[in-house]
């Protein structure tokens, strides 16, 4: 005889099956309209944020948007990516079955540790992958310390 997890209002004939599931239903209407975090956005792209010994780097996924729809902005160590994506097919010319891919605007924002030089931020938009550097002041870098015998 197989082992099944038992769960009290699984049964089929429970009234009380959707009550208690309708909390984590709620939850997951809220996240898809206004965002995890609470922002009413409908999309924004895919970031990673790296480290290393000399810089800081932020890279972007911006498949299909071009350089000109795309504004970086630095104000009070916040780092602000805007732009749109574009749909530039017209929407009276198709008949849609299924839209996945997402169209519109779109705002992110980093905060900046104080350990960045933001006087000397470089940006890149290469194939749709757009890479924000940013290197550390050089008080923040780490150096070694030489050690003298007594």
């Amino acid at each position: 005889m197989p082992i099944v997890k038992w769960e009290p209002y699984r049964r089929t004939l429970s009234p009380w099956r959707n009550w208690f599931e309708m909390p984590e239903q709620i939850s997951q209407l809220l996240d898809n309209v206004f965002g995890e975090d609470g922002d009413n956005v409908a999309w924004g792209p895919s970031v990673d944020v790296v480290e290393n010994d000399d810089n800081f780097q932020i890279v972007a996924e911006l498949p299909g948007i071009k350089m000109e729809d795309v504004n970086i902005s630095l104000t009070d160590n916040v780092l602000t990516l805007k732009g749109e994506k574009k749909n530039d097919v017209s929407e009276n010319k198709r008949n849609y079955c299924r839209v996945e891919r997402n169209y519109g605007q779109f705002q992110r924002s980093f905060s900046l540790p104080s350990s960045a030089d933001a006087g000397k931020v470089k940006a890149n938009l290469d194939s749709g992958v757009l890479t924000i550097t940013l290197p550390k002041a050089e008080q923040a870098k780490a150096r070694e310390i030489p050690i003298k015998a007594g």
